[in-house]
């Protein structure tokens, strides 16, 4: 086990530091910024020597300037937002030295493209947004909107425990180029009923917004009243419910739009509870397979890639996912922790799923099992 603590901040993955191609917060005293602002580039590198692509351009927001297309009124709408099925919450692949790895995101990026993938959650808990700094997490934004904003829905997780972080994250967030937002209710420090309202009508503020409600992970559940309230709101999508699939045939019902965030449950959800679509996990790794389930009815095909999210998700998520991408050659095996990846039983036990399953129906040409040697851990980066 290689376990990594950098003495010397540097990179993307330096914190309490505005790195190089990073976009700095907006401070308290500055005005707020123009959603049709444009923009001044900065550089950003992938990282990797033999990336062809070296140079990507991070949009840094301007006060004034003239309008740019990612803020068409066309993309940052809600209505568009409501039209996307299939939305990936996809992963960030890490440099050995904890930085982003441009040049592999942009590949898992492009394969969702060809797969028929219509959004991106970005920096979600799959994508670890949570172990981001607040710069890392708008360049990240940034960088997909910029270089694939026109190929599909670019989602920020901005959401926060903290209602001034949550408005704060989602301006910047609409200032790079997203077309909306991904909101969580308070979580740890919880709040009443009605301070959710409050809190979700601030965020609405600034522009399109999915409230996701996962209770497993925030320890509160956001209740049909409180949705039912927000939903008024004109910049209200949807919510991502992970709370199953009686309680989004509740909504639909009642022309609230849904999102399922249970990919066991996804084709039903879709079929039989009027969701909308999913925001998926495993569409990370068989795009294609997620796009087919919310296209049409097919419950023999749903059952077929159901031993692949019981894997995917024996362990909390993200650890199955990355776990099987860097066993694939989909990232290199690099973790932040406190993630670590599958027991040695487990990937050989996800070989043998995907071997029934079809390597074709996945994003991988081949599979291999790793020894626990073969991973890196860092603590600091």
């Amino acid at each position: 086990m290689n376990v990594t603590t950098p003495t010397t901040a540097h990179g993307l993955g330096a914190r309490n530091s505005v790195h190089r191609g990073a976009l700095p917060l907006r401070s308290a005293n500055q005005p707020k910024v123009s959603r049709t602002g444009v923009v001044r580039t900065s550089c950003i590198s992938s990282g990797r020597k033999d990336d062809k692509s070296y140079m990507r351009y991070a949009k840094v927001p301007k006060a004034e300037s003239a309008v740019h297309p990612y803020f068409q009124a066309e993309r940052t709408n809600v209505e568009t937002t409501k039209k996307c099925k299939l939305i990936t919450a996809i992963k960030t692949p890490y440099l050995p030295d904890g930085r982003f790895d441009l040049g592999m995101y942009d590949r898992l990026v492009e394969e969702q493209i060809a797969a028929g993938v219509e959004g991106l959650i970005v920096g979600g808990t799959t994508g670890e947004g949570h172990l981001m700094s607040w710069d890392e997490h708008i360049m990240l934004i940034a960088h997909t909107a910029h270089t694939y904003g026109e190929h599909l829905h670019v989602i920020g997780n901005t959401g926060s425990n903290s209602t001034k972080e949550a408005v704060h994250a989602s301006q910047q967030g609409f200032a790079v180029g997203m077309d909306a937002s991904l909101q969580i209710n308070p979580y740890y420090g919880k709040t009443s009923h009605t301070g959710l309202i409050h809190h979700f009508n601030a965020v609405l503020e600034e522009g399109p917004v999915i409230v996701y409600n996962v209770p497993s992970r925030t320890g509160q559940d956001i209740p049909p009243n409180v949705v039912e309230e927000i939903a008024q709101h004109p910049n209200f999508a949807g919510v991502k419910e992970c709370m199953g699939n009686e309680r989004i045939k509740g909504y639909t019902d009642k022309g609230i739009t849904c999102w399922t965030g249970n990919d066991d449950e996804a084709h039903d959800a879709v079929h039989e509870a009027g969701a909308r679509g999913v925001i998926s996990v495993t569409s990370n790794i068989t795009p294609k397979i997620m796009r087919k389930l919310m296209d049409e009815k097919n419950p023999e095909l749903a059952q077929k890639v159901m031993p692949l999210m019981n894997w995917l998700f024996a362990e909390p998520n993200p650890i199955g996912l990355n776990t099987l991408l860097m066993m694939g050659g989909h990232c290199e095996p690099v973790w932040r922790l406190p993630y670590v990846p599958m027991s040695k039983e487990q990937r050989a036990e996800v070989i043998a799923i995907i071997n029934e399953l079809g390597m074709e129906n996945t994003v991988f040409d081949t599979l291999k099992e790793m020894d626990d040697s073969d991973f890196t851990y860092l603590s600091y980066f």
